[in-house]
């Protein structure tokens, strides 16, 4: 983990909620490598959202064999924080101001947490203050946006539609369908994937276009109404998640009978996966990089 003293005018933490395995680190690296060539200067840290996840990197980190068998990881994953220690950590290099973004896809839980503790630290009075934690903490957008007035939401649901359009070529190509499979989540509405949905299919109508959901309203039963009523047969099938982790390669394109990939062709569809996490796109890390700018530029940390 660098370790550089604050030479910028702002620092800068990238809250994902995490990867286990090895295999999904490119979704998250990718995007880390973008934020750093374009803020040479300034003191980036990475955060997991996820308390198991970083638990099991501090576990790896004292087992050598294991670290020996998987070169590729990042030595920061072996010492990622939490959020709120990443902040930390940043105050004692001397930050006093801090842009907060997060990796996360939509709004959703693990992004409304994250907020939770931005505006906690932004709360904190002292006697001085100058010795508050911080001047200023921005906070940015997820990649699908965020509820209220700052920006207008179908702005970034339409250029997410923009970055996804080489999946959206592929599965032309192919004459399949595109699937696409969220995270979600049994607590929170789910819309946005359905606008998005609609967005993809009103902009690509000779397409059938699906948005399912590991977690959620929006499941496996859905998407197979979708492509049933589509009379399609062939599918691309990908996760819509920033890592190409534990669930796209168990839940979703895993050998399992209960995998989405096993149920499609239980069903008689021809499921072609792509293994990718959407970090690996350049197009929507560069959607993560572009709102980290809006975040500093409001917060009047950058012009």
């Amino acid at each position: 983990m660098p370790n550089h003293q604050a030479d910028s005018n702002f620092c800068i933490v990238l809250a994902a909620f995490g990867v286990s395995m090895p295999e999904g680190a490119p979704g998250i690296t990718a995007v880390l490598e973008a934020v750093r060539r374009a803020y040479p200067q300034a003191p980036v840290r990475l955060a997991f959202t996820s308390n198991q996840i970083r638990s099991r990197w501090r576990q790896r980190s004292g087992d050598p064999g294991w670290r020996r068998e998987n070169p590729s990881v990042p030595e920061e994953f072996y010492e990622v924080q939490g959020p709120l220690a990443a902040m930390a950590s940043l105050q004692d290099l001397g930050c006093r101001n801090l842009v907060v973004q997060p990796l996360h896809i939509c709004a959703g839980e693990e992004y409304q947490d994250l907020e939770s503790y931005v505006r906690g630290l932004e709360s904190i009075e002292t006697v001085k203050p100058k010795w508050r934690p911080f001047h200023k903490i921005a906070l940015g957008r997820p990649a699908l946006g965020r509820p209220g007035p700052d920006h207008p939401y179908e702005d970034d649901l339409l250029r997410a539609a923009r970055a996804l359009a080489p999946d959206l070529e592929t599965a032309r190509q192919s004459d399949a369908a595109l699937v696409y499979v969220g995270h979600g989540n049994h607590f929170m509405p789910s819309g946005i994937y359905r606008d998005l949905e609609r967005i993809l299919s009103r902009g690509n109508p000779d397409l059938t276009v699906a948005v399912g959901m590991v977690e959620g309203l929006w499941g496996i039963d859905y998407v197979l109404e979708r492509l049933e009523a589509a009379k399609a047969r062939q599918v691309l099938l990908k996760p819509l998640m920033l890592v190409a982790g534990e669930h796209a390669r168990q839940d979703i394109c895993g050998s399992d009978p209960d995998s989405w990939k096993s149920t499609l062709e239980a069903r008689n569809f021809k499921v072609h996966c792509r293994l990718e996490g959407l970090g690996q796109n350049r197009a929507w890390s560069q959607i993560y990089l572009a709102n980290l700018r809006d975040a500093a530029r409001e917060a009047g940390l950058e012009p």
